[in-house]
């Protein structure tokens, strides 16, 4: 597909998509639907053009070493088929449990805001949008229960520029480091104990400060977006209350610029689920001759 548009004039690509993003879909599709096509036909048809696109994946793998909250079920893999049929070919077949919230996931803003979006309610294009990467690493490893301060985020606008609107916001902690180390990228690794849990998240001030921007998610490489030990877990409070979505145990975020990358944060659309699993990935923006971004 990305070949094909690289031979066509711009005005061409942009037919080509209006004719292919209908057909994408089984039913119509809303106009956020066709916008969020378009934006991705293009955003491929513009990659080609300059270079392969780079993608990024930011989920972590699901499997036995998977983590999740200490009172959550794990992830299980159960295998129903393995081998030759009866028929003579090959057959695969599994049937898996979890929790939503463990592993890479997004936490709808039902998770702790009565009344608000479920996760199969989250628009797509709410979940596609500019990264903007806020990198608090220092300040993470002198304190591990450190909480993201407002002035991270003015520092960083200091350096990069304003939070595009629209942006999906990432902290990068440095936690994603530890995984799938879960005493280390806890702080404890008992089963059911939830009261001595050490790792980074978002003050309650910061929190406030993104509710008031126009940004699509937020999200970073630990399991919450309250540090480890939080009771109130305020900072879901904020984000969910104004129906801003999060995004937790997020992977390889060293691999992304401060700005440039957009990010796609795809979840299993449970109906009526408070989060989910989520396919999180990344396309960089174009190196420049240099080999920066």
């Amino acid at each position: 597909m990305i070949n094909l548009l690289a031979e066509f004039t711009a005005s061409n690509r942009v037919a080509l998509a209006a004719t292919v993003a209908p057909r994408l879909a089984v039913q119509a599709p809303s106009a956020a639907f066709t916008r969020v096509i378009l934006a991705a036909v293009l955003l491929c048809a513009r990659a080609s053009l300059a270079a392969e696109p780079t993608v990024v994946d930011l989920t972590h793998p699901f499997d036995a070493q998977t983590i999740y909250w200490p009172t959550a079920q794990p992830f299980q893999l159960q295998p129903v088929a393995h081998g030759r049929s009866a028929g003579g070919f090959w057959y695969e077949a599994n049937q898996f449990c979890a929790a939503e919230h463990g592993g890479t996931h997004i936490d709808a803003p039902c998770h702790f805001a009565e009344g608000r979006l479920t996760v199969d309610a989250i628009a797509l294009d709410r979940l596609i949008g500019p990264a903007a990467v806020i990198d608090v690493r220092d300040a993470c490893a002198a304190d591990s229960d450190y909480r993201v301060q407002v002035r991270d985020i003015e520092a960083n606008e200091a350096r990069h520029g304003r939070l595009p609107d629209g942006a999906i916001v990432l902290f990068h902690t440095g936690w994603g480091e530890r995984w799938p180390d879960r005493k280390r990228y806890l702080g404890d690794d008992r089963p059911g104990v939830t009261t001595a849990l050490h790792f980074p998240g978002i003050s309650e001030e910061a929190a406030r400060l993104l509710a008031q921007r126009s940004v699509r998610a937020v999200g970073l490489d630990t399991a919450s977006l309250d540090h480890g030990p939080s009771r109130d877990f305020i900072a879901h409070q904020i984000l969910n209350g104004a129906d801003i979505p999060g995004l937790e145990n997020v992977a390889h975020l060293e691999r992304l610029p401060a700005r440039g990358a957009t990010v796609f944060a795809v979840p299993m659309p449970i109906r009526g689920g408070s989060g989910a699993p989520a396919r999180i990935f990344a396309f960089l923006p174009p190196a420049d001759g240099d080999g920066s971004r």
